[in-house]
This record gives structure tokens, C-alpha cells and sequence, in this order.
């Protein structure tokens, strides 16, 4: 794409967004152009539908991608080439309602029993014990660690907001153990990918996580699908068990709106069986009736 690629990369910087973000924008208006083999400033509508339509039934990609090439595609149109009405129509994905994986407090006991290396032990228990989106964790600064105040500063998260949250003493000892692990202290980021002298330090990347913990899982025995989202989702629900309220989780999450905390109601198991089911409310002939028995809380 050459000049047209530094021209979106500079409209994307001056929007504001993430350098994650960045790069995906980029990436997929790369593959746009290389799969008609022109540039995209040669290209409208009709190019646009055909390329959207070869990944969703042929690349068989999921509605979170399209969603991410669909805006890739419409800033790329709307601001650096300054032609929207190549992206006015372009439909949305419906989307499917469902619910993410949680583990119980055991389960998370047992994946931080598999760790092995105290890098990847202190970036896991950072996700659960602060609810940290994958990225967050990734680039989290020694400084973002307040132990005088008990706090982990989270610098410019999603929807490029700032917040705060608590440092549990077990965390900041897990965070102590891996600093003094460290043979070359960190610099610039608390994970970072490489530390030497000479290098550029960039912070550890989203992949290196998330192949760590797919593997201590394994390690682990644990039998559902466990990735570095898994403990943000477990951390969100297990706080609603312990009777923490709604608005609290969303700020602790990092949630613009409350609506996309609430999906933590169907998960609570504390508030699926506090609702009265009727069938226990009526008597079966013939059926002999056993005392209830409350279930054991899922939170750690």
C-alpha cells in the first residue's frame, strides 16, 4: 500500500488509537489489497462486499473478525480516503449470545499450581486478581505498581480510559518473586519480551501469553477452553458471587457501559439459584422428595 499505508497509520495515531489496535487496522487493509491485487484507493463498494463475503464463507472467520476488519475497512474509507459513502451500507454481523468460560475457585487454584515460571505466574495472577484484559497485562510498567498505596495503575485501556485497581498482597508478592527471578531487572515494561543492554524493550506479546496459558491449562488437567480472557471472565463472576455489587465490577473492569457487565448474571451461580424454581414449589405423587442442598460457592 506504501504512501497510502503511512497516510492511514498517521490519521490512526492522530485518532487516538491503541498501538494494538494500529496494527490490526493496518494488517487487515493490507490483506484487502493483496487479495484483489490493487490498491485500495482503486477500490469502492462492490470490491469491499466481495472481500467481506470471501472471509466470512470461505476464510470462515468469526463475527469478532469481521467486526474488526468491517472498521479497519470503514476508517480506512471514511477518514484517510475521505470516501464514506464506500462504507455507508456495510451490514453487521448478528451476533450470537454467548457465554464465556469461567472456571471455579479450584480450577484457578490448579492452573496457578501448573505455572512454571514466575513470569508467566505473575502475569496470570494479575488477569484474575484485577479482571486485566490480555493487553493491559502485557503492558503494564513497573511504576503502574503502587505497593504504598496497594494499587495497579491501568494506563489507557480500552476506549482509551485510565483506571485503578486493588493489589492484593498475595499478587504483589507473586510480582516481588518474578522481579527478584529477574537476572536483568526490566526497564521499561514489567513483562517485557527480552531484556538486554542493547535492545529495545518491547513488552512480552498477546500470543506468548496466551500459548502459556493454554499450556499450564493442559498441565493443569483442566478439560474447558482456557485462555488469558478466561480469568477476566472468572474474576467478574466470581466478585458478583462473593455479593460484590454491579457497578462496582464494571468499574473494576473497565466497562463503558453496564449493560456489558450484566452477562455476569447468567454465570453467577449464586444468582441462578437464588430464583424460586416452580417445580419445587408442587408435590409429585409418588415421588419422594429430598432436602435441598445449597451448592459450594465457585470463588476462591
Amino acid at each position: 500500500m506504501g504512501q497510502l499505508r503511512d497516510r492511514m497509520e498517521t490519521d490512526l495515531r492522530l485518532a487516538g488509537y491503541s498501538p494494538s489496535t494500529r496494527k490490526i487496522y493496518l494488517g487487515y487493509a493490507k490483506l484487502f489489497a493483496k487479495y484483489h491485487m490493487r490498491s485500495p484507493a482503486e477500490m469502492g463498494e462492490e470490491q469491499i462486499r466481495q472481500y467481506l463475503l470471501h472471509m466470512v464463507e470461505e476464510k470462515k472467520i468469526s463475527r469478532e473478525t469481521y467486526r474488526q476488519i468491517r472498521a479497519a475497512l470503514i476508517f480506512l474509507y471514511t477518514i484517510t480516503l475521505k470516501r464514506e459513502t464506500e462504507v455507508d451500507h456495510l451490514p453487521v454481523r448478528r451476533k450470537k449470545v454467548k457465554l464465556p468460560v469461567v472456571l471455579s475457585g479450584t480450577e484457578v487454584q490448579a492452573l496457578l499450581d501448573a505455572v512454571r515460571v514466575a513470569k508467566y505466574r505473575a502475569i496470570v495472577m494479575a488477569q484474575y486478581a484485577g479482571g486485566l484484559r490480555i493487553s493491559e497485562a502485557c503492558r503494564l510498567r513497573p511504576e503502574d505498581i503502587d505497593s504504598k498505596r496497594m494499587v495497579i495503575h491501568v494506563h489507557q485501556g480500552k476506549g482509551s480510559r485510565d483506571r485503578e485497581l486493588p493489589l492484593t498482597p498475595k499478587l504483589l508478592e507473586a510480582l516481588r518473586e518474578y522481579w527478584r527471578s529477574c537476572k536483568v531487572k526490566p526497564r521499561v515494561y514489567l513483562f517485557p519480551t527480552r531484556v538486554q543492554a542493547t535492545a529495545e524493550e518491547r513488552p512480552i506479546s498477546d500470543k506468548v501469553v496466551w500459548n502459556a496459558c493454554r499450556d499450564t491449562a493442559l498441565r493443569a488437567g483442566l478439560t474447558k477452553r482456557v485462555g488469558p480472557h478466561t480469568l477476566r471472565h472468572s474474576f467478574a463472576t466470581h466478585l458478583l458471587e462473593a455479593g460484590n455489587d454491579l457497578r462496582t465490577i464494571q468499574l473494576l473492569m473497565g466497562h463503558e457501559e453496564l449493560k456489558h457487565t450484566t452477562v455476569y448474571l447468567h454465570l453467577s451461580r449464586r444468582h441462578l439459584h437464588a430464583a424460586v424454581n416452580p417445580l419445587e414449589q408442587i408435590r409429585i405423587r409418588g415421588f419422594k422428595e429430598k432436602p435441598t442442598e445449597r451448592p459450594e460457592s465457585g470463588g476462591s
